[in-house]
């Protein structure tokens, strides 16, 4: 088993359920760079409320999207905590796009999320092979629980680049083994309502449909991500953490 403490790991989406992660893994003394696009005042607060748990951390802007900036925040998280360990890509939009809407526009605005995770994974790869063995390194993705046999209307390129993001999990497995590179993600269910959908519609259209009639723990999740970093047998796995979510089928997801 590995020990966190001391580590240095990269968290591109640290909002929401990622602001959770990071606390969580702060607990543990794992040295933090905090990578965002837009929101700016969130980081800084996030790496403010982390700064006293650990020995260093970094604030980095960058766009997934771009390779120039996936590798500026690779070495820049590598230079400013001393080593990079960890890397957890929580970051996605989730646009709703009814099929009369579907366009090209609205499947390369989702696939940038699959682009995000497959440059971050190649880049952060090259730079963990560095790191002493046997172990040298993990790489934790994010899907969506439908993302798999059971997808909802709506959302057919958003939940097209999740696929991907599952099927990539466990290619990078397979390319990275011999590097001691462990590649793992999870696949959370509803998790904290988002600021546009109502509390009515969130429980009684999105939660409600889950077996245990429950969001997805955003605590439970970090805690899964805390017990993924310590081992060193368990790669190309996708998790789903989603309050039974998956084995009620599609549904009406709104």
């Amino acid at each position: 088993m590995i020990t966190l403490e001391g580590k240095g790991a990269l968290i591109v989406g640290a909002r929401r359920v990622g602001a959770v992660v990071a606390r969580r893994l702060a607990e543990e003394g794992v040295n933090l760079a905090i990578s965002y696009r837009n929101s700016a005042k969130e980081a800084e607060a996030l790496r403010s409320s982390v700064a006293s748990m650990v020995q260093r951390t970094a604030l980095i802007q960058a766009d997934l999207a771009i390779e120039e900036d996936v590798q500026r925040m690779v070495e820049t998280t590598t230079k400013e905590l001393g080593n990079l360990s960890f890397v957890l890509n929580l970051a996605s939009d989730y646009p709703r796009t009814p099929f009369d809407t579907l366009d090209s526009k609205s499947w390369d605005t989702a696939m940038a999320t699959a682009k995000g995770s497959y440059l971050l994974a190649v880049h952060a790869a090259g730079a963990m092979a560095k790191n002493p063995g046997p172990t040298r390194g993990h790489i934790v993705l994010f899907g969506d629980w439908a993302a798999g046999e059971t997808p909802y209307s709506d959302y057919l390129p958003y939940l097209t680049a999740k696929a991907a993001v599952h099927f990539m999990t466990r290619a990078f497995a397979v390319e990275l083994a011999a590097k001691g590179i462990l590649v793992n993600a999870i696949a959370p269910g509803p998790t904290r309502r988002p600021p546009d959908i109502s509390e009515a519609v969130w429980e009684q259209g999105v939660v409600a449909q889950a077996p245990l009639k429950r969001e997805s723990s955003a605590a439970e999740i970090a805690e899964l991500i805390v017990t993924i970093l310590r081992g060193e047998t368990m790669t190309g796995e996708t998790l789903r953490v989603d309050a039974g979510r998956h084995l009620a089928g599609p549904g009406n997801q709104q």
